[in-house]
């Protein structure tokens, strides 16, 4: 059986990669889609690993070959889902995890309408801005944008089957993983179960 695919999208400082970080570290059978970017890797981060770090003019070539199950432009740099890297993946039984903007979602969403779809909500904008601030990442200009671009991605969340709030982390991971369990069930193929059950001879 293919594994199922979980779409996870939220603004920045909502707190996603941190949930998804939690996810794969509890549930053995999820993998994390590395996706490409042409954004320049943070401190500490792998290629690999983290991202598939790559050029404009690798990026571009990949999309003029459809190569990518979804791409997006974020924050003036390319971001994709390779289709092989998601085959490779569910075609072991693994469940693929894709943490997306919702631009992102919304194309997953359209190539794969089974999957699992995650919103994750911040308690607040006040937060949004503190949780940015406190990363230490960007500059005053780029953390207003990035909350001018929180509040429209905000508005996309009920596009996506499941919306969690991250006011409380552990609640938030506890519940993205509740979401995972049920699609695992909803996955399985009953149709077949109950052929083999009623066929089955005793």
């Amino acid at each position: 059986m293919k594994g199922i695919l979980v779409i996870i999208s939220a603004p920045s400082g909502a707190g996603k990669s941190t949930i998804i970080r939690q996810i794969l570290g509890n549930d053995s059978n999820c993998r994390f889609a590395i996706s490409h970017t042409t954004r320049q890797p943070r401190a500490g981060e792998k290629d690999g690993v983290d991202y598939y770090f790559v050029g404009r003019d690798e990026f571009q070539s990949m999309v003029a070959n459809d190569r990518f199950a979804e791409w997006a432009v974020v924050h003036s740099n390319f971001y994709g889902t390779s289709l092989a890297e998601v085959e490779r993946l569910s075609s072991q039984g693994i469940d693929v995890v894709f943490e997306v903007d919702y631009q992102g979602g919304r194309a997953l969403m359209r190539r794969f309408p089974d999957a699992a779809s995650i919103f994750v909500l911040p308690p607040s904008m006040a937060e949004v801005k503190r949780r940015l601030t406190d990363r230490g990442t960007d500059d005053a200009e780029t953390i207003e944008m990035r909350l001018q671009n929180a509040r429209i991605e905000i508005a996309t969340a009920g596009e996506y089957r499941y919306i969690v709030v991250n006011d409380d982390l552990d609640r938030a991971v506890s519940q993205v993983g509740d979401v995972i369990r049920v699609e695992r069930l909803r996955s399985i193929n009953r149709a077949a179960m109950i052929r083999d059950l009623v066929a089955e001879k005793v």
